[in-house]
């Protein structure tokens, strides 16, 4: 696993094929939690906690990129209240544009471009999650 930050050596992360210009990246979410699929590609953890009661062995990540999650302030906030969720999209929309959470939104649009992206967080509904939003500003 590699948390961004380390050395790109580090890295299990092999490309597979870079995506033409006419191919959108395939990036999808799941939880943390659920076992690896085979089509899921580069796994990268994006919550800034580790997630309880999970081995980093059990979660088989290629990356815990927590330089892109929301602030501590902005997921206190939200609390994962769906009446929340798109006040806090805009919000974290604008805490993405600060220099840590950008560079690793740019690292982790690099890795789409190579192959598949899952972008995994604990949450109960990712769907409702800051790895949605990543997911649907990397969809483009």
């Amino acid at each position: 696993m590699m948390e961004i930050g380390s050395t790109p050596e580090m890295s299990r992360i092999i490309p597979m094929r870079r995506l033409t210009m006419a191919e959108k990246a395939e990036v999808q979410v799941r939880r943390v939690y659920d076992a690896p699929l085979r089509g899921d590609g580069a796994r990268v953890l994006v919550d800034r906690i580790w997630p309880r009661g999970l081995t980093k062995a059990k979660a088989e990540l290629d990356e815990w990129c927590k330089g892109v999650a929301p602030s501590t302030e902005l997921r206190k906030w939200y609390s994962h209240d769906p009446a929340r969720f798109e006040e806090f999209s805009r919000r974290y929309h604008l805490e993405l544009k600060q220099r840590e959470p950008s560079t690793a939104l740019a690292h982790l649009r690099e890795l789409a471009k190579a192959r598949t992206l899952t972008l995994l967080t604990a949450t109960k509904q990712p769907e409702l999650s800051e790895a949605e939003v990543l997911a649907k500003l990397l969809r483009g």
